[in-house]
């Protein structure tokens, strides 16, 4: 079983926006058993989608398209199938009322454009768009599929994961005799080359799976890949790598799949019953940002001061100007004064502290850019850790913020403070 993925848009080619489509297809195909071999990302031009159409009726069972279904006159993507197979295009009532209806519940008249949504291919099957107004599109031919989706992110998702998925492990039943797993370990506080070396030898671990390091400034991704022929034996060779990993890498494994820091140590804090604070320099409220992404959060998180000048340091959390003037604002000494300060102000068990240089300048030969203190504070200790996060400065504070969480982590679970 082979997939393609074509990506039609300019705004894409021309770096306006990230392809994001194509990566969690990737995803969703492998996961199916129908592995993606070829992404491809062409212009709005019609001999441009014809050419890939050709090689996708060649060579591969399944091709996703995505883009080019809107009702503008850049939209080519059901006028260049309905060429190339031979087709025309009708309306569809059922469409054409979703169309209409989204609009009356906006409250919004809606424009005759759009009533081009609701033109579809004769001998295609529709596919319902519950988030949006553009339809998507099924198309068989000669036992291989066609099917051409939204561009838009959350419209996209939500046909593959309740429609498009399941039609193709139907369409497709008797050929998917192959169970395909996946399971990725998060991991932070070591880099891709330092975490190679605690593993080892990859080939004795993984055996008949596949490995692959996907490091990233927060960490490194450690996606595990096996096949089986039932669901069973895949998932005892997942768990069978998945262990021999875990006692290589020990605590530095922190969760799995689409798992964050934040969502973990938040569950501990709530299950716990304790509450956090912040005290924030060089990242700017980026950690208390992460921090309330999370639902629930209130449970646990009262609140943070961002403290940029020393001044706000001083007024606000009780730094001493004293600790000021001898060690300057990015200090072992003030980071934790900073802590302590929030923790008391907020009243909270435990809080976290971050001061530094965040680049690109105001560096200097004993404080370069990238140097970076994080405090942490408790009724039973306060300490402050110093880091080197780069030259970067949105590296620097993605990284001082994926610290910060992972040194709560640590403190939260007993584990050692140990980095590299």
């Amino acid at each position: 079983m082979r997939s393609k993925i074509i990506s039609i848009g300019d705004e894409i080619l021309i770096g306006q926006i990230v392809n994001t489509n194509a990566a969690y297809l990737g995803d969703k195909l492998f996961s199916a058993g129908i592995p993606v071999e070829k992404t491809t990302v062409i212009c709005d031009e019609e001999n441009a989608l014809l050419a890939e159409l050709d090689d996708s009726l060649s060579n591969y069972d399944v091709t996703i398209i995505t883009g080019g279904l809107g009702p503008t006159h850049d939209d080519i993507t059901k006028p260049v199938i309905v060429k190339y197979f031979g087709d025309e295009l009708v309306t569809d009532e059922a469409v054409l009322n979703h169309v209409k209806k989204i609009f009356s519940s906006r409250n919004i008249k809606m424009p005759e454009i759009n009533t081009r949504q609701a033109l579809v291919p004769r001998n295609s099957e529709v596919i319902h768009n519950e988030s949006g107004t553009a339809p998507g599109i099924w198309i068989e031919k000669n036992g291989r599929i066609v099917i051409a989706l939204p561009g838009v992110p959350y419209e996209m998702k939500s046909m593959i994961e309740n429609v498009v998925l399941q039609k193709l492990k139907l369409f497709f039943k008797d050929r998917l005799n192959v169970i395909v797993k996946q399971k990725t370990l998060l991991t932070t506080g070591l880099g891709e080359s330092t975490l190679n070396e605690r593993l080892g030898e990859i080939k004795e671990i993984i055996e008949d799976g596949k490995l692959a390091f996907l490091p990233s400034a927060e960490g490194v991704r450690l996606r595990i890949n096996v096949t089986a022929e039932n669901e069973s034996d895949a998932k005892l060779k997942i768990n069978f790598i998945e262990s021999r990993i875990r006692n290589k890498a020990g605590d530095f494994v922190y969760g799995i799949n689409e798992e964050k820091l934040e969502e973990i140590t938040g569950k501990i804090l709530r299950d716990r019953h304790k509450t956090l604070s912040l005290a924030e320099s060089c990242t700017g409220g980026e950690l208390s940002s992460r921090i309330v992404s999370v639902a629930g959060c209130s449970d646990y998180y009262t609140g943070g001061v961002c403290s940029y000048s020393n001044n706000q340091k001083i007024n606000l959390l009780g730094v001493k100007s004293e600790t000021l003037e001898r060690f300057g604002a990015v200090s072992e000494e003030t980071a934790i004064e900073m802590a302590e300060g929030v923790r008391k102000l907020m009243g909270t068990d435990y809080s976290l502290s971050t001061t530094g240089v965040a680049g690109p300048s105001g560096g200097s030969s004993e404080k370069p850019v990238g140097l970076v203190w994080i405090g942490f504070s408790s009724m039973e200790k306060t300490f402050a850790v110093k880091f080197f996060f780069g030259e970067r400065r949105d590296i620097v504070i993605r990284r001082a913020v994926m610290r910060a969480l992972e040194i709560l982590r640590r403190e939260l679970l007993g584990i050692e403070l140990n980095f590299y």
